[in-house]
């Protein structure tokens, strides 16, 4: 059987439980939940006009799917300052946006169980389209209380400079 890897002593899949999200060139504290990458290419039909009982199919647009952050309620302000980029409540005529600086480059770092980083990827020219600065609260219930941020984006692609790691080894020499 044929091994594709570069780590031929590595035959698991990563988990999906060790990534970071950073944007303006630092980590952001307590994301604890992305959504998928997502691509989608429409589908155009079309036929030929000697042929009536067959279609052909071909790739139209392309477009890539909201991603939704989420993390505790704690007080660092990085969602709520983005998504105040977007639209700023009270903001004085002509000051509701931020139009120079409302888009952000994303990267989205994957670890594996060593804390090494195996794979990335840079999502491009994103905004937030929906902020929840706060959960529905139950007197009742025992949860963390979430808030989300759903970013809108233009395209991803993966950082292929990013190579697999040699994962340590905790050999015994006994």
């Amino acid at each position: 059987m044929a091994q594709f890897t570069a780590n031929p002593r590595r035959f698991d899949p990563y988990k999906n439980f060790k990534f970071r999200v950073k944007w303006d060139g630092r980590y952001v504290a307590g994301v604890s939940k992305v959504s998928a990458l997502k691509r989608s290419t429409e589908v155009v039909e079309h036929r030929e006009g000697g042929d009536p009982s067959t279609s052909r199919k071909s790739p139209g647009r392309s477009k890539y799917e909201a991603i939704t952050l989420e993390r505790g309620v704690t007080h660092d302000l990085e969602f709520e300052r983005w998504a105040n980029k977007v639209w700023n409540f009270g903001g004085r005529d002509g000051g509701e946006s931020s139009l120079a600086d409302f888009r952000k480059d994303i990267i989205i770092d994957i670890f594996n169980e060593a804390g090494q980083t195996v794979l990335s990827y840079h999502v491009y020219r994103c905004w937030v389209s929906e902020y929840q600065a706060l959960p529905d609260f139950d007197a009742n219930a025992n949860a963390v209380a979430i808030q989300t941020l759903k970013i809108e984006n233009e395209g991803w692609e993966r950082d292929v400079s990013v190579a697999e790691p040699v994962e340590p080894s905790f050999n015994n020499p006994d």
